[in-house]
């Protein structure tokens, strides 16, 4: 069964300098039917004014990914770590027993980012922070797979039986993704039109399922960029 959840049911709330969009319950967007999907707790789609961002503020027990689209986001963490991520790449902070951290588009452009926070395998441990540039070209027609607690080669690490990957197609490819019966797959097309089993899914909707069996994706327009989380 395959659920497809438009961009216009999200949740939303738009402070100015910046709108975002909630595929899951968060703040004070609270929906009892989209609490979480499986270990996959949030999947913001924010878009951050320039020179603006989310001052220093703190987490714990949380796999952070942060998938930039457009622009590019700078964080500073009580770790001591600075970097900027820039569009098509990929950060990711375990947040563990805490940390504090602070993200700014410092850039003379609206930057635009999915977020997303996974539940991870046990509580504790100690905070890390790592970046990764993934080039665009290197997943034409095919997954990357951008963050692993599943040792994948390449992948920034995270501490949750989990896989973060991203995918470009151009319109007609086909991409399948199949994983186990008791996992859950939640996806969203950050550009182009897909289709999956029969539905059409346009950009920025979200693409809810389970494992069990093969899952095709078609691109209808392209380029199809699309960004998926498998999670127990």
């Amino acid at each position: 069964m395959i659920e497809v959840r438009p961009f216009e049911t999200l949740g939303s709330a738009n402070h100015g300098w910046l709108d975002a969009h909630h595929h899951f319950s968060f703040a004070e967007y609270a929906d009892p039917k989209r609490m979480s999907w499986g270990r996959l707790r949030v999947w913001n789609d924010d878009l951050i004014s320039p020179k603006s961002g989310f001052p220093s503020h703190p987490h714990r027990d949380m796999e952070i990914i942060t998938y930039v689209r457009t622009g590019a986001i700078t964080h500073q963490d009580s770790m001591g770590n600075k970097g900027r991520t820039a569009a098509g790449d990929v950060q990711v902070m375990s947040a563990g027993t805490g940390v504090r951290h602070a993200e700014f588009n410092l850039e003379d452009e609206n930057t635009t980012l999915f977020q997303i926070w996974i539940e991870p395998d046990a509580t504790g441990g100690k905070p890390g922070w790592g970046a990764k540039q993934f080039p665009k070209s290197d997943r034409t027609g095919a997954w990357s797979i951008l963050a692993s607690g599943k040792g994948d080669d390449g992948a920034l690490e995270i501490r949750a039986d989990a896989r973060v990957a991203g995918a470009t197609l151009e319109a007609g490819q086909e991409l399948a993704w199949e994983t186990e019966p008791h996992r859950h797959v939640y996806a969203v097309p950050a550009t182009g039109v897909i289709e999956v089993d029969g539905k059409r899914v346009k950009a920025r909707d979200g693409i809810a399922f389970t494992g069990g069996s093969k899952v095709v994706f078609k691109a209808i327009e392209g380029p199809a960029e699309i960004v998926l989380t498998d999670t127990l």
